[in-house]
């Protein structure tokens, strides 16, 4: 039953309609627990996600309050990892013990639920797994902070496999499936192999986006990316030399690309000097030269054929 899971949904069937297409995409194994009248009245979510054998991964953003009610939910055999972006979430455990995770916070839990809730406006991420993949003690619970390098690298792989998971291969599956795995270990227990080769993919990818995100910045460079994600460079270098290109050229080519789309831009604000600058090229004339090589022609020329 593996397979990718999206909806965006609002109005007065917004509720029914979610819960058949999880149903329908999810199974008896992951299903959705009752919920208060309030909630189902009040409903608008969007929700992307995927089932991959054992697991589901759900990215989940609710516009109004939510809770659960009646009956405990979850199975005694599952380990909730919740990873909250903006809003709050909060979880009961049986007995009357209650855990909450604000913005910027995780948690994890292993075991049933009495309830679960969100606040208005929280955006989440829910990986649901067997707790035997997991050494932490039934009902235990866990929490940290989603910047950590673990829960940015099991955040990437798991938004990668929602992506290609139609698209995998048995064996690819397989081995998505044992990845998500080895990042929720090290999430949980707050530790990363430095030699796993299955992680490369996720930390590659994290890397890109920071990097993508700082291009204009003159410290931007493979250490400084490095320390962001807390892993050594040597950890870095090797996981993007898995892709065959390096760190370095992934910068250099991506400065490229944003010097070549403001050359072209409509209005033209900024001259070539001003544009090799904004994109951390050393000066003009080896803005030009590395232009050159990549496009086959000047700045100057390709704004003028491209005009």
């Amino acid at each position: 039953m593996d397979g990718t899971f999206s909806v965006s949904l609002s109005g007065g069937n917004a509720f029914s309609d979610f819960a058949r297409e999880w149903q329908a995409r999810m199974g008896e194994k992951f299903a959705l627990p009752p919920y208060s009248r309030a909630t189902v009245a009040g409903f608008r979510a969007r929700s992307r996600g995927f089932r991959l054998r054992d697991m589901i991964f759900n990215d989940f953003e609710n516009a109004a309050a939510l809770r659960t009610e009646g009956a405990r939910v979850g199975a005694e055999g599952h380990l909730r990892l919740w990873i909250v972006h903006r809003g709050g979430w909060r979880f009961g455990e049986p007995g009357g013990a209650e855990h909450g995770a604000p913005a910027g916070r995780f948690l994890v839990q292993a075991g049933r639920l009495s309830h679960f809730a969100a606040m208005p406006r929280t955006s989440a991420q829910v990986l649901v797994l067997p707790a035997a993949e997991i050494s932490r003690p039934r009902g235990a619970a866990a929490s940290g902070r989603t910047d950590a390098a673990e829960v940015r690298l099991l955040t990437a792989h798991a938004t990668m496999v929602r992506r290609v998971l139609d698209d995998l291969e048995p064996a690819g599956a397989d081995a998505a499936r044992e990845t998500l795995a080895e990042l929720a270990r090290a999430v949980v227990h707050g530790g990363l192999d430095d030699v796993e080769p299955r992680l490369a993919p996720a930390l590659a990818l994290a890397a890109r986006d920071l990097a993508d995100r700082r291009l204009t910045d003159p410290e931007l460079s493979p250490a400084a990316v490095a320390r962001q994600l807390n892993v050594s460079v040597r950890t870095l270098q090797r996981a993007f030399a898995a892709e065959g290109k390096s760190m370095t050229a992934h910068i250099r080519e991506r400065r490229l690309d944003e010097a070549r789309r403001a050359l072209i831009a409509r209005p033209r604000r900024m001259t070539v000097t001003e544009i090799a600058a904004r994109w951390q090229f050393a000066d003009g004339s080896h803005f030009t030269r590395v232009f050159r090589d990549r496009y086959g022609q000047t700045p100057t020329d390709y704004v003028a054929t491209h005009r």
